[in-house]
């Protein structure tokens, strides 16, 4: 899984997610040449990796036992981790989007490792128990429609989910669109805390915190919910109840495209040749989880753009993890955190390969993007839940 030998990373991951679906188990060689996986030899195996289009070598039992060896020695900052159960996957999305509107799902389907679709009916009937591994699609969790009404209210498909989402919770039994969501945004906190893997980009990572924190308060404006917000609404914000996020301030002006001020898109003053950031390095041994979300042929990752583009660091609570950032700018672009037996990773930015999607732009293909290191954090998110846990060392 090195730069120089690897023709196709992301279909790599679906080759691994392929094979232990089949019962068989995988070691994922952390660090070593890139992140590579060991997998078992067979004549199957071999000829799905042609198929796919994926760079493997065979090696002999002797030489696998001492690539393993090399892995394992203290010297090396290498871990062998055994992966050996392929995550049931989830993602929430809205009915009838389409795959290409949301990034993860546009590499799950170039990978080849299946998923299914839920959304708010079936997150409120508990329907994740089903599943290991949730994605929030770029969701609203506030209420407020994504923000867009100061550019976009106007626009035929701004009034028509506007629509749509007031049917579905009138339908589900609410007076409130935010009330709805609101609820939604508990069950996945409980599916978390129950020990579920939750994977979020974009505005779901902010706007699902900043739900959370906003219980009870009403901080939606008269366009998005018939009747006025709180007065002292910030005042009220208990950031206790968020993941990863304290002490920011929500934006108040409704025709203003923003949340609050977790996210840099506007703090920003960067220029595109310039924008990237860089992985943090963890110990293998001592601190696998952040080492296996870390994998990938090189440590700097170009920068990308999105509603919510990355995170202000000092409004990161002192317990998340960040393992990218731009330091420079004061940014994180990729954190994870524990909540009570489950785990949650926030990345920001819409699309890895498209600096600043716009609304309406065109899909991007990955076949053109084959060996992505901004798309292989997403993936190392999506094996995560596969390995064989190991007790933490004290």
């Amino acid at each position: 899984m090195d730069a120089d030998s690897q023709k196709n990373h992301l279909k790599a991951y679906g080759m691994t997610y392929w094979t232990i679906s089949k019962q068989l188990k995988v070691k994922w060689l952390l660090n070593y040449r890139g992140g590579s996986f060991l997998l078992p030899n067979s004549e199957a195996i071999q000829k799905e990796c042609q198929i796919r289009g994926v760079s493997f070598e065979i090696i002999s039992n002797a030489k696998a036992e001492s690539i393993l060896e090399e892995v394992s020695s203290p010297s090396q900052n290498m871990e062998a981790v055994v992966l050996e159960k392929a995550p049931k996957i989830a993602v929430y999305t809205p009915y009838g989007d389409q795959p290409w509107d949301d990034a993860v799902t546009m590499v799950l389907t170039y990978a080849e490792i299946p998923y299914e679709t839920v959304y708010d009916e079936e997150v409120l009937n508990d329907g994740l128990l089903l599943f290991d591994w949730l994605h929030l699609h770029h969701e609203d969790f506030t209420g407020q429609y994504g923000k867009f009404y100061g550019a976009y209210r106007a626009q035929s498909w701004y009034i028509e989910d506007k629509k749509s989402a007031e049917a579905l919770a009138e339908k589900l039994g609410y007076a409130k669109v935010s009330m709805e969501k609101l609820d939604v945004a508990k069950k996945i906190r409980d599916y978390v805390i129950g020990g579920g893997f939750m994977f979020a980009m974009c505005s779901a990572t902010d706007s699902f915190d900043i739900a959370l924190a906003a219980e009870g308060i009403d901080i939606c404006e008269p366009m998005f919910d018939g009747d006025g917000s709180d007065p002292a609404y910030q005042n009220k914000i208990d950031y206790s109840k968020a993941f990863a996020f304290t002490n920011f301030i929500l934006e108040q002006n409704p025709l203003v495209y923003e949340f609050s001020s977790i996210d840099m898109t506007r703090k920003r003053r960067i220029p595109k040749t310039a924008d990237y950031f860089s992985l943090m390095e963890f110990s293998a041994k001592w601190d696998p989880v952040p080492t296996m979300l870390c994998q990938n042929h090189t440590a700097l990752v170009k920068g990308f753009m999105g509603q919510t583009t990355s995170f202000t660091r000092s409004e990161i609570k002192p317990n998340v993890l960040v393992m990218g950032e731009n330091k420079a700018n004061g940014e994180a672009k990729y954190i994870h955190g524990i909540r009570g037996k489950g785990f949650f990773t926030f990345y920001g930015g819409h699309d890895p390969e498209d600096y600043q999607h716009r609304v309406g732009d065109s899909k991007t293909e990955l076949d053109l993007h084959p060996t992505s290191p901004g798309y292989r954090l997403i993936l190392n998110n999506v094996l995560f839940p596969a390995a064989r846990k190991k007790k933490q060392k004290t």
